[in-house]
């Protein structure tokens, strides 16, 4: 039986989630030894209790993954297991990041720069015209919109997105068997041409109410950094941006008129310091360090720097060649053992030779 069999099974397994799936799968040794593995052996494994190890050994879910398993392979999905090279990779370094996600786009889910914009379903003309202008600020950086596919800002970020010729990714609530809403079929459609839907939920799941918390930490695990543009006092965006706060991403918010309540959470997340207060795509760029200009100083002065250690040296030159890396790619390239690339890499932090981005992700200044 192919190892996918097993690894949608794994998610379909009661009481497992995708912390205690990620554990059973290090212990084990493998998604299909986790199935094969003794109960007495399981009940070892640390998170991992009676009733999960009953629900590992007496099961029927083969069938369920196997008719899961045909509509993926009709419907040419692509199924992202949480150790694939092609999962996203900022993702992946979340405690909570899903085992399994199902995914139909062309665009590169581990694209350089990645920006979720995120908002009230109920925009208004003032949000729906900073979401088109930030969009549009952000198409010299090429930079991946990330957004969830529902009404109002959402929506918006995607069309913005596509009008200016990038790519956009909806992370979905469901299955991709459907959309929701079913407005947005078309422009789902588009996506899919020019970047690509994507969720943790197999066809025949429903748009509960409960699913779109759970999708919302994709959106901000995925991402760079999360702009809140219009949110009421409560909402799915002011969840977003607790979520990306708790991954140590960058929030951003937009401010609103004082009483404005379109506007009351961004003011809140500013008013508190879980979002920087941006007003245009330019404030983003800045903050996230993309200005060119304030880079190529900054790799002039790195030239100053004393002598590099050979290790030290080694990282630097293999930043140099292949542009940004994730600490698994890198410790990957360079053949340090963790512990001994952990302390390389702060003494160059400290000076400011690399910077490390969100989601592990180092960069040569």
């Amino acid at each position: 039986m192919d190892d996918l069999i097993y690894k949608i099974a794994l998610t379909l397994i009661p009481g497992v989630g995708s912390v205690n799936g990620k554990n059973l799968v290090a212990y084990c040794g493998g998604v299909r030894a986790v199935f094969m593995e003794k109960k007495r052996v399981l009940l070892k494994i640390p998170g991992i209790g009676e009733q999960t190890v009953n629900a590992l050994t007496n099961h029927n879910v083969f069938e369920r993954a196997e008719s899961e398993l045909l509509f993926i392979e009709k419907n040419k999905i692509t199924t992202l297991f949480y150790l694939d090279t092609e999962y996203p990779g900022r993702l992946k370094h979340c405690h909570d990041s899903p085992l399994m996600l199902y995914y139909k786009g062309t665009a590169d889910l581990n694209a350089p720069k990645v920006v979720a914009i995120v908002g009230t379903r109920k925009a208004t003309e003032y949000g729906r015209d900073v979401c088109r202008k930030i969009v549009e600020g952000l198409t010299d950086h090429n930079v991946l919109v990330v957004s969830g596919l529902a009404y109002g800002i959402d929506t918006w970020s995607h069309k913005s997105a596509l009008d200016n010729g990038l790519e956009t990714v909806g992370v979905l609530g469901h299955g991709l068997d459907r959309i929701y809403p079913f407005a947005n079929r078309a422009l789902a459609d588009k996506m899919i041409e020019h970047g690509g839907l994507l969720c943790e939920y197999m066809s025949n799941t429903t748009p509960d109410r409960e699913n779109f918390p759970m999708r919302n930490r994709i959106i901000a695990g995925m991402s760079d950094a999360i702009v809140v543009v219009e949110a009421g006092e409560t909402g799915g965006a002011l969840i977003t941006a607790e979520i990306a706060n708790s991954y140590s991403r960058d929030v951003f918010a937009v401010p609103g008129r004082l009483g404005d309540p379109h506007s009351e959470g961004c003011n809140k997340l500013i008013k508190t310091n879980k979002a920087a207060l941006i007003q245009s795509a330019k404030d983003i760029c800045y903050l996230l360090n993309w200005d060119e200009k304030k880079w190529q100083k900054k790799s002039a002065q790195t030239q100053l720097f004393p002598e590099l250690s050979a290790d030290e040296e080694l990282i630097v030159n293999i930043l140099k060649e292949k542009g940004d890396l994730e600490i698994d790619a890198l410790l990957l390239a360079t053949g340090l053992m963790p512990s001994k690339a952990a302390s390389v890499l702060l003494n160059l932090e400290f000076n400011n030779i690399i910077r490390c981005l969100p989601g592990k992700v180092f960069r040569l200044i």
